[in-house]
């Protein structure tokens, strides 16, 4: 599979996890779209929690998670933040990528 497919079913996985959001959301409107984005934190807390539990912090709980769930909770994140981005904007796509390509400017410099 191309690149290019790879993300055109990455976009459409996003959009139509959005449709099902807004479907199946027992809360709409700006009230919605805040508990959207604040799943972000919640999100990111499971990162944290999963770190922790990779490195044993807890002495407690002891070692509770792997690298393979940081990488899933990460993942998680990412998602989660496509999605809410998809609930601001239906060009989601549009916006992300134009966004990366500003802070690669920024970072990197002009493309060579």
């Amino acid at each position: 599979m191309s690149d290019e497919a790879a993300t055109d079913r990455l976009w459409r996985s996003v959009d139509d996890l959005w449709t099902w959001l807004e479907a199946e959301s027992p809360v709409g409107g700006r009230e919605g779209l805040l508990l959207r984005v604040l799943k972000l934190s919640e999100e990111v807390g499971e990162v944290a929690e999963a770190v922790i539990g990779t490195l044993g912090q807890n002495p407690r709980k002891g070692t509770t998670h792997t690298w393979d769930d940081v990488h899933a909770e990460l993942c998680d994140v990412a998602l989660t933040a496509l999605i809410a981005l998809r609930t601001l904007t239906p060009d989601a796509r549009g916006a992300f990528e134009a966004h990366v390509a500003g802070v690669a400017r920024r970072s990197l410099g002009p493309p060579s």
